[in-house]
């Protein structure tokens, strides 16, 4: 099995966003020595709890502090962009880095209305011409354009010998659709929601046509984990990021927050119904416990390789995590 790690940067309360930061660069070396296959960072923007607002610069500093780990975008948000210029900018972490950049894609928002209109500068951009963007990407990465397209000539440079990866991130049968029509990797977020799982990927395998940029279908999934040497120990320490994904849902504040404020609380009954529906997304408990459990995914998702994202409040702990799964899976 591989193992790879997703990175929202989180911060955790008493925490700067630029120690958060630093704590992203110190795991990736950290996961690299572990044996950790790839290394993807997040796009999320207007958000007090998630520092990583820019994955293009993020995987720069990543790549340099790092030397076999394959670095990239768990997503860059697409819809909000020129195709051209995410071509480009990922050309050049190309040439900077051969051989060891993904291009993840998403088709999210990236926040409010207002937000979405700010990164645009103000023009409305359709979520439906994802699609459209990710088939252009490959168009400037091949070039391939049609003869009849607007931009045939446009190159994206810098001009190197080989490209990134291609991938979409989805968890529906639409997301797994775009990429399998557009011939690119395709990453399920079990971790936002695992309920369209295996129609997601019947759909991908059962529509993907082969593309200069793959051949063969590829598939991976990212699940929350929190991994402890005790079931209590994992248990106790995901309180932090149960009451996290509350706070993210209901768009207050993004930080997590320490396993004392958590214990400190009163939760509504509904609170608690929400949290027991949120763990269906992770996978919390021992290393043998989690292990398994990854192996169980592996044959329902059709995939060795998952994507393991921790957000708890104790860095220590979080490192910890990480470390136990690695040993277990014999990375």
């Amino acid at each position: 099995m591989k193992l790879s790690v997703l990175d929202q940067s989180p911060i955790s309360k008493g925490q700067t966003a630029e120690e958060a930061i630093n704590q992203s660069l110190e795991l990736a070396r950290l996961t690299e020595q572990l044996g950790y296959h790839r290394y993807w960072v997040a796009e999320h923007h207007n958000t007090n709890g998630l520092a990583s607002t820019s994955p293009e610069i993020l995987i720069s500093r990543i790549a340099s502090e790092t030397k076999r780990i394959r670095v990239g975008s768990g997503g860059v948000l697409l819809p909000q962009y020129s195709p051209l210029k995410v071509a480009e900018n990922f050309k050049m972490l190309e040439a900077l880095f051969p051989g060891r950049i993904d291009l993840g894609l998403g088709r999210s928002p990236g926040g409010s209305q207002q937000t979405r209109l700010a990164l645009t500068d103000g023009l409305s951009k359709t979520l439906s011409a994802f699609s459209r963007q990710v088939k252009e990407i490959h168009g400037y990465l091949y070039d391939t354009l049609p003869e009849d397209h607007a931009y045939k000539g446009v190159l994206a440079t810098p001009r190197t010998k080989n490209n990134p990866e291609t991938w979409v991130l989805g968890i529906t049968g639409r997301g797994a659709k775009h990429a399998a029509i557009n011939g690119t990797g395709f990453t399920f977020g079990h971790f936002i929601n695992p309920d369209q799982a295996e129609q997601s990927i019947k759909t991908y395998l059962n529509h993907f046509r082969p593309s200069e940029a793959r051949r063969e279908p590829a598939i991976n999934a990212c699940v929350f984990v929190v991994c402890a040497e005790t079931k209590e120990e994992a248990e106790t320490l995901a309180l932090s990021q149960d009451k996290w994904l509350l706070q993210v849902e209901k768009g207050i504040d993004t930080r997590v927050p320490s396993i004392e404020e958590v214990k400190g609380q009163t939760f509504s009954s509904r609170e608690f119904e929400k949290v027991k529906n949120n763990r269906r997304r992770a996978i919390i408990g021992t290393p043998e416990d989690v292990y398994e459990e990854l192996k169980s995914l592996s044959d329902k998702y059709k995939t060795d390789e998952f994507f393991i994202i921790t957000n708890i409040y104790d860095y220590e702990a979080k490192k910890k995590s990480y470390e136990l799964l690695a040993h277990i899976a014999n990375l």
